[in-house]
Parts: C-alpha cells; structure tokens; sequence
C-alpha cells in the first residue's frame, strides 16, 4: 500500500521551488485551509493577488493533477485535524496543568469499570495457562510491557508483543486455556484487532481494554471500558495512558488478592532479591 504525503507537507516541501506568484498561492493556502478548499480559481486568485492561471500553475507545481485535485486534497488535511495545521485552542499548561489533565482523565473515566467486569476479567486470567498481551503504538506498546510486570510478578506466564507479525504468530498459538488481553487507547488500531480476530477463531479469552463501540470492544469477551478525553491542545502528551494505566493497576491489584497467599510469597521472594541487590530503605517501590 502505497503513502501519500498530505498536501500541507508538500507545499511546505516545494515552497522554497516556487515561483514567486506560485508562492503567494500557498501562503494563501497555507493561511486558510477552509478558504482554499471551498473558493474558487477566481476568489483564490483575488485573493492571493495573483492570475487565475498561477493558481493552475501551482496546482500542478505540487503535484496535482489540477485545482480541483488541489481542493480535494486540502480538504483531506483539514478532515484529519485542523488542529494539526493552525492553533484551534490554547490550554494550560506548565506543572500545574499537566496535572490537571491527568486528575481530569482519570476522574472522568473512574466509573466506567465496574466490579463486575473485573471479577469476569480476573476470573479468565486466573484459569490461564499463560497470558498474552498485545499492545502497539507509542502508549500502548510500552503498557502492554507494563502489564506483563504487573503479572509475572505475581506468578502469571505472562508476554507482551508489540511486533505486528509476532502478535499474529503469537494469537495463531493460542487456544481455549489462554487469555489474552489486548490494549488499544483508540480501539481501531489494525495490527492489534486483526490479532486478536485470529486468537477468536481459536477460541482465546479476549479481554480488551479500550474504547466501548469500537471494532476491537466488539469482539471481546470482556471489555474494560475507557474514554479519551483528548482536547484540541496537541502539544501536550495523551493523558489517556494513565486511565489505561490505572485499568491495569486494578487487574493487578485484583488477581493478586484473589490468590493472596501466592502472592504473598512470589512479593516477598521479590523484595528479598531486590533489597540484597540494592540495599537502601526498606519503602523502596517494588521492581523500582
């Protein structure tokens, strides 16, 4: 499958090549987005003081078949997300405003996950022979890993695969005795829904954190609920992670009391190893 450059790119790329009629085009372009995309030759023209057959010229000097192709691709940019290109919003930030963020993320998706969900998720993990985790992207990948921690420690077989084909593989081994648990803040993510529809035909327990009335919420046997709250300020990090961080926290916390006296002893055994390691007080975080 073939990738094609966004139109607000390409300008970007060939301004410094443009003639200088072709280059009060795009700063018109670049300008306005909404303008560019519904105007027409001769209101772009008016307005980027220029000849109606420049703004031809610049349609074809980036690469586009003509000014109808030139709108079509400007309005694809401006579907993606206008507040990628122009600044839509301004939040807070700084220490403070970060951290009202993360307060807001998690306050607003407290209760989404009920007791009885959880009790159907640790249920199907306890009674794993071993647990898969799939996770891909710049938040999930490094929460999938989070997630198998959170396991092994407490005696779980359990691993993380982030590498598309890997996951394919690894869901093609799957079978009735295992689980697997899939993350996606999005719940579209490809490489993780088409592993997952793989583990399904081999009768995998799929519990899924993710977004509800998603394609991935819809195949799976459990679902842990969450919800995005993403704001039109893209320069701050996705708070979304620490609510998916926070769900894997209470799968954690719940399958360790559920069998506490393995727990225990796989905790202590841990804190014994650590504590000659590394010495130091004795409230030192866990795997630090």
């Amino acid at each position: 499958m073939s990738y094609e450059i966004d139109i607000v790119a390409v300008i970007g790329e060939s301004f410094g090549q443009l003639r200088d009629a072709e280059k009060k085009v795009a700063q018109v372009v670049l300008a306005d987005l909404n303008f560019a995309a519904n105007a027409s030759i001769s209101e772009l023209a008016q307005s980027a003081q220029v000849s109606e057959a420049s703004i031809t010229r610049f349609a074809k000097a980036i690469h586009c078949k003509n000014v109808r192709d030139l709108k079509f691709r400007i309005a694809q940019s401006i579907a993606v997300g206008e507040r990628f290109i122009t600044d839509v919003n301004v939040e807070p930030t700084g220490i403070s405003g970060i951290y009202d963020s993360i307060k807001s993320a998690l306050e607003h998706n407290s209760q989404l996950i009920t007791q009885q969900l959880v009790d159907q998720a640790t249920e199907k993990l306890s009674n794993a022979r071993q647990i898969f985790i799939f996770g891909v992207g710049g938040g999930s990948t490094v929460l999938a890993q989070e997630m198998q921690y959170r396991l092994f420690r407490l005696g779980y077989a359990a691993t993380a695969y982030s590498d598309p084909m890997l996951m394919r593989m690894a869901a093609s081994t799957i079978d009735s005795n295992d689980a697997l648990i899939c993350l996606s803040m999005g719940g579209y993510s490809p490489d993780v829904l088409e592993s997952a529809e793989i583990a399904q035909q081999f009768h995998s327990n799929i519990i899924a954190i993710t977004k509800a009335d998603t394609p991935l919420a819809e195949i799976a046997d459990v679902l842990l609920p969450m919800e995005p709250k993403e704001t039109d300020y893209i320069f701050k990090p996705s708070a979304s992670r620490y609510v998916m961080m926070a769900a894997i926290d209470i799968l954690a916390t719940e399958l360790a009391i559920k069998h506490k006296r393995k727990s225990r002893e796989k905790l202590r055994r841990l804190k014994q190893s650590l504590e000659k390691h590394r010495g130091g007080v004795d409230r030192q975080p866990l795997g630090d």
